[in-house]
């Protein structure tokens, strides 16, 4: 999984990652909690902030081969 901010105050990288292996043929379900701390980043005034606007979430197979979902995090 991979949280990218669209929009920011401070540019910004794309955030890490967690890997999930599975052996062929295998199904696991897997659930991602996305908690504030994974959203704040350090405004121009290192302030620890979550700036309002569109995340992606990105869940796939590798960092080209992936799902985005829009994430709108409001005031």
């Amino acid at each position: 999984m991979y949280i990218r901010d669209k929009v920011s105050s401070v540019t910004r990288p794309v955030k890490g990652f967690k890997r999930i292996s599975l052996e062929k043929g295998e199904t696991k379900t897997v659930n991602f909690e996305i908690i504030k701390e994974k959203l704040q980043f350090y405004d121009l005034n290192m302030d620890r902030v979550v700036e309002p606007g569109d995340f992606d979430i990105m869940v796939g197979a590798s960092s080209v081969d992936f799902n985005t979902l829009t994430l709108t995090v409001s005031k």
